[in-house]
């Protein structure tokens, strides 16, 4: 079905753009989150009404971001875990944990689901990652796994990571390796996050319940 974007929505559009979608996606994320309008004949007039208004916060948005994206653009966050023989971590890297490197390192707040690894990050050494900062605007983010001095960049046991998959609004991407299933992942990837949500949210009513019934 067709709806208007009331924001910027990952890997479909921005405020103003009228994108096709699955009708569940619209009817159980983006509608009752009013991130999405209908596409009706009446909210498409409003639309252009208000058209003049959408081309200067967009223009202010796109500025805000190449901002963000030189400060971040080909910056070394360094993010210390416990590393297991040849380098192998006990675990893995997480975007959660990049995105407190970058607040604490760089000063900069960043959404950790705005941190693409394309796959995790389990090995020491420096690594590439995208950060989604808006639409098709990203930055390249180096992130430095143990001492530098140990595994630096360009070590042939640890090899630095080939740079990722950037999906543009048209769910399209580009990589050096993997293209086409790491691209069609990625453009997934907006739409699975919301299905966890919806899930998580319907589940809250039946845990609430039941933590009342222990308390009686």
């Amino acid at each position: 079905m067709k709806v208007i974007l009331l924001e910027e929505v990952r890997g479909k559009g921005g405020e103003g753009d009228v994108v096709e979608v699955a009708q569940g996606y619209a009817e159980n994320f983006l509608f009752p989150k009013r991130m999405a309008l209908r596409a009706t004949p009446g909210n498409l007039k409003q639309l252009e009404e208000r058209r003049h208004n959408i081309v200067v916060r967009e223009a202010e948005r796109i500025k805000n971001a190449e901002a963000l994206q030189e400060k971040l653009d080909e910056k070394v966050v360094e993010i210390d875990v416990k590393i297991g023989e040849e380098g192998q971590l006990f675990g893995s890297v997480t975007n959660a944990m990049i995105a407190d490197a970058i607040k604490d390192q760089l000063g900069i707040d960043i959404d950790r689901k705005r941190i693409e690894l394309g796959r995790p990050i389990k090995v020491a050494g420096l690594h590439k990652v995208i950060v989604s900062l808006y639409r098709t605007i990203f930055a390249t983010l180096l992130v430095q796994v143990g001492n530098p001095k140990e595994f630096p960049a360009g070590d042939a046991s640890v090899p630095v990571d080939e740079e990722l998959t950037v999906v543009a609004e048209d769910g399209k991407g580009a990589a050096a390796e993997g293209e086409g299933a790491a691209a069609d992942a990625d453009v997934e990837k907006p739409e699975a996050e919301a299905e966890a949500e919806i899930k998580e949210e319907a589940e809250k009513p039946e845990s609430e319940a039941a933590e009342a019934e222990e308390k009686e």
